[in-house]
């Protein structure tokens, strides 16, 4: 019996990404012995069971349920899972969906919780999770002594997601009977992103308050063109209005989940910008302040004018 279980998330009928990276998190950790299953709650789970059949992937668990987003059911077969099979570990991508009941099902099972967990590893036989604390400044080495299961939800872009194929068997559940806490009224789709895909963009060159005018905005938009990249912009840009939320990376924007090329461009580097990006590989950061806080994860650091360095890359491209 599966002693690693993913819950896997899916809208609108469509199986989530970062549920292949939370089931790569947990084969990372994945031991001879162990058997990993992925939970898929679904009106028709059957459909969803082709796209989880990844490498790796030992069991589906077609859990027969509402079609829409309700977090009590999601705690209910959360919590039967962990009853009746004692799992090592229980987890879900990072998220609000995942923040809605994940905490709520370690409750019920008495278990260990780590959420926003960006690397896992054995001590031993013991699991150790890695999160940021004090507003991303460290990173914490979680245990869980005394607890046989760990719920935890793990950061997107942490993983590579689970790909090839696999032959996994198939076992059929009934959601258990909750009483009703929530409604589903309607599902609102985000703001058509006109295209704009930071999450899937490998080069991104994100502009923040150096920019200084909306009107200097442009020429960084016909750079990252001309460059093959991606524009993006800290917060104060898209609140401004002078970019489109869907260009923002950070907490409160998008993950730049596939990012491999990084260019900051007057950008400081605050805790919540860092928290879309400070996980790529290759960090190139252009400041005039020789302090700001994007040079202490940047591969690359360059304390210059923007715009000057802007005109020196449109010489060459």
């Amino acid at each position: 019996m599966a002693n690693l279980i993913v819950i896997a998330e899916q809208r609108d009928g469509a199986l989530r990404e970062t549920t292949l990276e939370a089931i790569a998190g947990l084969k990372s950790i994945k031991q001879d012995g162990d058997e990993l299953a992925v939970a898929i709650v679904a009106g028709d789970p059957q459909a969803h069971v082709q796209a989880l059949s990844v490498e790796g992937v030992d069991e589906v668990i077609a859990v027969k349920a509402s079609d829409d987003f309700q977090p009590d059911q999601l705690e209910a077969v959360i919590a039967a899972l962990g009853q009746e099979r004692k799992p090592r570990v229980i987890a879900a991508a990072h998220g609000v969906d995942a923040w809605s009941y994940i905490p709520a099902a370690a409750v019920k099972l008495d278990s260990g919780l780590a959420t926003d967990v960006m690397k896992l590893a054995l001590d031993g036989d013991d699991l150790v999770a890695t999160r940021a604390g004090y507003a991303e400044k460290v990173l914490v080495d979680l245990d869980f002594p005394g607890k046989d299961t760990v719920l935890l939800t793990i950061r997107g872009g942490t993983f590579e997601p689970a790909g090839g194929s696999g032959s996994p068997k198939v076992t059929e559940m009934n959601a258990p009977e909750t009483d009703v806490a929530t409604t589903h009224e309607g599902w609102q789709p985000p703001a058509d992103s006109g295209g704009i895909d930071i999450p899937g963009s490998e080069f991104i060159m994100s502009i923040g308050r150096g920019v200084a005018d909306e009107a200097n905005v442009e020429q960084f938009l016909e750079l990252a063109e001309s460059m093959g990249a991606t524009l993006g912009c800290s917060r104060p840009i898209a609140d401004n209005g002078w970019l489109p939320k869907a260009r923002q990376v950070g907490q409160s924007g998008q993950l730049a989940a596939s990012c491999k090329l990084y260019v900051a461009m007057g950008i400081s580097g605050s805790v919540q910008h860092q928290w879309g990006m400070k996980h790529v590989e290759n960090i190139v950061a252009v400041n005039t302040d020789p302090e700001a806080s994007i040079f202490s994860i940047a591969r690359y650091g360059i304390v210059g004018d923007m715009f000057e360095i802007a005109e020196e890359l449109e010489n060459h491209f």
